[in-house]
């Protein structure tokens, strides 16, 4: 299994700024799409941001404008960039890669609180 490892989530005020990191090895990045999703306490776990192999990439309504999905030099690393931070996207943020229509390996999850 390849092994995927968030970084970078923490507690941050609203409005502030935080940027996650997902490092994993093996090819498969190349050729696979990456993407970000979230769950919040009690709800479902939900798309946030989706980059392809040819870097198209596709954001929730809710964090459109605020957040940035971009592949590292390396090509093994996707990073979310999340700007103007609300309470409402405190979650467990995961990392996963795959063909983009499913999702074949997941990391373990990063937490995101946003509180004043």
């Amino acid at each position: 299994q390849v092994p995927l490892v968030e970084s970078g989530g923490g507690l941050v005020q609203p409005g502030g700024s935080r940027t996650l990191s997902c490092a994993g090895s093996g090819g498969i990045f190349t050729i696979n799409a990456m993407a970000w999703y979230r769950q919040a306490p009690g709800k479902r776990r939900e798309l946030v941001a989706m980059i392809t192999s040819d870097s198209i990439t596709k954001y929730a309504d809710s964090v459109k404008g605020r957040f940035t999905i971009s592949r590292g030099n390396a090509k093994n690393t996707v990073y979310l960039q999340m700007n103007s931070l609300k309470p409402e996207d405190t979650a467990v943020y995961y990392c996963a890669v795959g063909p983009g229509d499913t999702w074949d390996y997941w990391g373990r999850g990063t937490q995101v609180t946003v509180s004043s």
